[in-house]
């Protein structure tokens, strides 16, 4: 992580942090009011340093950190982890909330087909179709 950085715009780390996976996405989840610093909505181009909090919800999930380095740069997920640390009410908040979720689609049943028809099952539904 380069040291030299003082601080950068809330866009560019969100993206470098690996939260969005574009900072066109991470500026439109600003401007929607899905990310806050220190409690207020901020703008994209808003200045963060270490040590800055963040709220960010997003997908129902939503996370409590603090900036801990900057990053200009995208990098691999290990390392992205390093930039930030996330409160530990946030963390398990968050995994119960997981958790949940999966028990919930497991609980219920796939309306939807489970494929597109093939060709001959196609051909079965003009048929059928047409008998009446």
């Amino acid at each position: 992580m380069p040291a030299e950085l003082d601080s950068i715009r809330l866009d560019k780390w969100l993206w470098a942090a690996r939260f969005f996976k574009t900072r066109g996405l991470a500026q439109e989840a600003i401007a929607g009011g899905k990310v806050h610093v220190n409690e207020q909505r901020v703008k994209p181009g808003k200045e963060v340093k270490p040590g800055t909090r963040l709220s960010i919800t997003k997908d129902n999930l939503h996370w409590e950190i603090t900036i801990t380095a900057l990053s200009a740069q995208r990098r691999p997920a290990k390392d992205a982890v390093q930039l930030y640390e996330e409160d530990p009410e946030s963390h398990t908040k968050r995994q119960q909330q997981i958790i949940d979720e999966r028990e919930m689609r497991a609980l219920m049943p796939h309306n939807g087909p489970e494929h597109r028809p093939n060709k001959k099952e196609r051909r079965m539904i003009h048929r059928f179709k047409q008998d009446y």
